[in-house]
């Protein structure tokens, strides 16, 4: 009686594991990814309009960043995408090779359509996504080197660009899961170095590169489904 006991406790513990839930993707989840966020630049622009040969280059950052999907269907999802202000630091190149231009923060929401191919109860959830980036640039700062060229102030215009991504999210448990993504930004922007320091106050000389960042996005998440 003991043995049969034992079986069918067994038995239950092991029907209850095999349906035990989980992690299923549905229409109107919420999953909220949290982690790190690297930007990973181009590495030089195009030549200063009045320095043929130089160029400028903006580092790698890493800040928090936080995204959140809704699930319009059990495979169909939205994204908007946001971080903790980037910085980076603004090297010249070529002819200005080691000079420090400057220093900038943005910011890069982006908003986007995902797609999770497989069955909505998968453990593994890769996934594709395609939408647009904003990036606003702000606290632009001019480097050490600049003042002896001439210049006093460094902007940078906003930018809006396509971006596509891909990634994986895996189950911990039915609402934890770790994620990793990819992210390639069409990020463009004019920046400007100004003299102004004309007589009386007057706006000066200028100079300007185009700079297409083009970065690629490596983010390192845990994340929580609701």
């Amino acid at each position: 009686m003991l043995k049969k006991l034992k079986t069918s406790a067994l038995l239950t513990t092991a029907a209850i594991a095999f349906t035990a839930p989980t992690m299923a993707y549905q229409a109107g989840d919420i999953l909220l990814r949290a982690g790190t966020a690297t930007v990973s630049p181009e590495s030089k622009s195009d030549d200063l309009n009045d320095l043929a040969g130089a160029q400028a280059s903006a580092n790698d950052n890493t800040q928090l960043g936080i995204s959140g999907t809704y699930m319009i269907t059990d495979q169909i999802g939205v994204e908007v995408l946001g971080a903790t202000p980037f910085t980076h630091d603004l090297e010249g190149k070529g002819g200005l090779a080691g000079a420090d231009i400057g220093e900038v923060k943005h910011l890069p929401p982006t908003i986007s359509a995902q797609y999770y191919p497989l069955e909505p109860s998968s453990k593994l959830q890769p996934y594709v996504g395609a939408g647009l980036n904003i990036t606003v640039f702000f606290d632009e700062k001019i480097g050490d080197d600049v003042p002896a060229l001439g210049y006093e102030e460094i902007e940078l215009d906003e930018s809006i660009g396509l971006a596509i991504q891909a990634g994986v999210d895996y189950e911990i448990n039915e609402q934890v899961f770790v994620n990793a993504s990819i992210m390639y930004a069409k990020i463009g922007t004019t920046a400007t170095l100004k003299d102004t320091t004309g007589n009386d106050g007057a706006l000066g000389s200028e100079t300007s590169v185009d700079y297409d960042l083009d970065p690629m996005v490596y983010r390192l998440n845990v994340g929580y489904k609701f």
